[in-house]
């Protein structure tokens, strides 16, 4: 019975840990800005941390044994609740207003002190977290379990952790009340572990200790430690791999990135419980190795094809979640439980805590390895399947050398066989197709992997070039596409002299030629990604906007570029991707529009993206209000051919007339507009009295609540534009006092 609670102990901490990781990643984000450096700043941060204290208590363990490790355990984990409950929110805060204050001044260094920063405030409880794997292997020797049973166990409860944290924690509690309840999940561990020591029977030692003078009896050999290395290296850097290639046709959304994440723990927790079962049965690890490398060679075609094999078909949100993760564990199961099993195994064969601490620390500094490798060096120079190619060749290199001399062909032949038939059904992804779930013939005219996200240039046969971020078609030159265009516009005709305007998001830069060709003194651009801005000549509909000398463009996250500069703006306008993307959420809060407002001159005007095609009727209104909130002058301008709606805002003052019913612009000469003078006017579908009347009651985005990222509500919009667009236009033409 005492080993049943261990277990649960050890499975509820590892639904904490990951819903950690999540909380993190978002407070991360908006303390230093959305970047592929910010992601690999959180994620060697978080490992390097754990590796840390996997050492430390491994070497702590090794010079004064204990036979009461349950209450260690319990300590670690009351310094990972306590620590989250009390240092991550002040901590991220004083990390943003340190990095406003002082990008400016050293923004070569700030990548470095981001890295300090991070880790400083991650460091009692990755610390801590990584400390409890050599306590687990006493723990499992006092109780008469194994090392690999309680990782398996953890592992599993990580995955319920994802579950938890984007399904029900983050979309109803928000970040805050979520690290609460998280800190709350820690100290029910703390304080069951103490009370579990106190009343468990102790059976055995904690562990023999090595012979005196014989310090080696302790420590993993250098093959076991390269393996553990290795694998870590092969398993994160094929989970980058991978996850590129299926948010091609997931879409980078935070559920998306939920059932990734699943999609990889569950196959490693099977892992891991399958460790003990390879060891009774005297599997070589090197048979393993090349079964896993194998399995990676084959469901490489596969992957390549998840847009032509999983499709896209309508069903509500849980039966669309359900699919994605069947698929996903389909594809990447099998290759992840053969990696999965090699660390646990290796745990339950380590002598002691400092051979346990150093076999985690190798595996996890590798993991640190093989995400920055893949993300930063093989993807963009190879692509995903050569990437997963490479990966999986050293991998089944290491198992035919671990492998017995008479079974070394045998290794080669299958390895060989697996290689031979991913190479000759590969796709052509990145030369003559893209993955996305797009059914038109396309011709790919340019490609780009980079550190964040796969970047493409097609054109269909009509002639028309499109922008597909992660196979999603982010923009594109389209008839629809208009909006852009007065995404430009708007804000420009509406202020009675602009000279400096700011476009956050460039995409084919449509948005930001038409700014231009309002004549202001300076433009500024900035955009996430540079990818995207080394495409802008592939779309005429820019009009060379880069080339301008009155241009200037600048990479980094809009959000983290408002906080750092010191300019102000007569115009800001942006259109990110879709509000219910991962990370774009930042960009529609509370906190964001009043970092716009603090930028913008004393008459300057604001424009925001309203698709009103992509949000449920509950979303749209509370971006409508959320933006009123800021800016209570503000309308909403309505255009029929692109279905979507434009939010444009001025800053609060002593102004003579309500806001719209002058446009000073119109006056003005410039090349671009489509539309007569007179039917510009004519398209605002609710003036500021008409806005408020819609918006009213609507819940307020903050950076706390993600309203925008998460819930099942978040997919209503995918699964059925035309209704959520019909739902919103009646809403809007109720509030107008206009008769659907």
């Amino acid at each position: 019975m005492t080993s049943f609670f261990i277990l649960a102990l050890v499975f509820t901490a590892g639904v904490a840990a990951l819903s950690w990781e999540a909380v993190w990643q978002i407070q991360a984000c908006l303390s230093i800005g959305v970047s592929a450096l910010g992601t690999a700043v959180v994620l060697a941060s978080t490992m390097g941390g754990m590796a840390i204290g996997s050492l430390w208590m491994a070497r702590r363990l090794a010079r004064r044994p204990t036979t009461r490790a349950l209450r260690v355990y319990g300590g670690l984990e009351l310094v990972i609740g306590v620590a989250g409950a009390l240092l991550r929110a002040p901590g991220f805060a004083a990390l943003e207003r340190f990095d406003g204050a002082h990008y400016s001044s050293n923004p070569a260094l700030m990548p470095v002190f981001h890295l300090v920063g991070i880790a400083v405030l991650l460091s009692p409880q990755t610390i801590a977290m990584g400390a409890t794997i050599p306590v687990f292997g006493c723990i499992a020797r006092q109780h008469r379990l194994s090392l690999s049973t309680m990782y398996a166990t953890n592992t599993a409860g990580a995955a319920l952790g994802v579950f938890v944290a984007t399904f029900v924690l983050l979309p109803y509690l928000g970040v805050e009340l979520s690290g609460i309840a998280i800190a709350c999940l820690n100290v029910t561990v703390a304080l069951s572990a103490q009370l579990l020591e106190a009343r468990a029977t102790t059976v055995g030692s904690s562990f023999v200790e090595p012979p005196a003078g014989n310090d080696r009896a302790d420590r993993p050999s250098r093959v076991a430690l390269f393996i553990s290395f290795w694998t870590g290296v092969v398993s994160f850097g094929l989970e980058v791999a991978w996850f590129r290639s299926l948010r091609s046709v997931f879409w980078s959304t935070t559920q998306s990135f939920g059932v990734l994440l699943i999609s990889v723990l569950v196959p490693l927790a099977f892992g891991a419980r399958l460790a003990r079962f390879t060891e009774r049965r005297r599997l070589p690890l090197g048979a393993v190795l090349v079964a896993s490398a194998a399995s990676a060679f084959v469901s490489t075609p596969v992957i390549e094809r998840a847009d032509q094999l999983i499709g896209f078909v309508r069903v509500d949100f849980w039966q669309m979640v359900g699919t994605w993760t069947l698929a996903a564990l389909l594809a990447l199961g099998p290759t992840m439980a053969l990696i999965g099993l090699c660390l646990p195994r290796l745990l339950d064969e380590a002598e002691g805590p400092r051979a346990w601490g150093l076999l985690y620390a190798a595996n996890t500094l590798g993991c640190i390895l093989g995400s920055i490798c893949g993300a930063w060096l093989l993807l963009p120079r190879l692509g995903f399947a050569r990437t997963v190619w490479l990966f999986a060749t050293s991998l089944l290199g290491l198992g035919i050398v671990l492998s017995a001399r008479r079974a070394r062909w045998v290794s080669l032949a299958i390895g060989g066989a697996a290689l031979f038939a991913a190479v000759a059904f590969e796709s052509g992804l990145g030369r003559t197709r893209v993955s996305t779930l797009l059914r038109t013939a396309m011709h790919v005219v340019a490609f780009r992997e980079g550190p964040d996200s796969t970047y493409a240039v097609v054109e269909r046969d009509d002639g028309a070039r499109l922008l597909m971020i992660d196979g999603y078609v982010a923009t594109g030159e389209l008839v629809t596409a208009r909006y852009m265009r007065w995404m430009g516009h708007l804000p420009m005709i509406l202020h009675p002299a602009p000279r400096s305007a700011l476009v956050i998001c460039f995409g084919t830069g449509q948005t930001a030629n038409a700014v231009r060709l309002e004549n202001p003194a300076h433009l500024e651009i900035v955009e996430l990604s540079e990818s995207v801005l080394r495409l802008a000549h592939h779309f005429s509909a820019n009009q060379g906007v880069l080339d301008d000398p009155r241009v200037h463009a600048t990479v980094m996250d809009g959000r983290a570029f408002l906080r750092r500069t010191s300019a102000s703006y007569d115009v800001v306008t942006l259109e990110p991707m879709p509000p219910t993307f991962a990370g774009v959420n930042a960009l529609y809060s509370r906190e964001f529009y009043r970092l716009v407002e603090a930028r913008l001159s004393s008459d300057g005007v604001v424009a925001q993206w309203l698709p009103l095609h992509m949000l449920s009727m509950h979303d749209a209104k509370a971006i409508a209000a959320t933006f009123r909130e800021t800016f209570p002058d503000s309308l909403l301008w309505y255009d029929a051919v692109g279905s979507t709606g434009i939010l444009v805002g001025r800053k609060s003052g002593p102004h003579t007339l309500p806001f719209g019913r002058s446009w000073p612009g119109l006056e003005r000469e410039a090349a671009g507009r489509d539309l007569p003078p007179g039917e510009v006017p004519a398209w605002v579908a609710l003036n500021p009295a008409t806005l408020e009347t819609y918006s009213r009651g609507a819940e307020i985005i903050t950076d706390d609540n993600q309203l925008l990222a998460y819930g099942p509500k978040r997919n209503r919009a995918q699964v059925s534009p035309h209704e959520v667009l019909r739902d919103n236009v009646r809403l809007i033409m109720e509030a107008s006092g206009t008769d659907p």
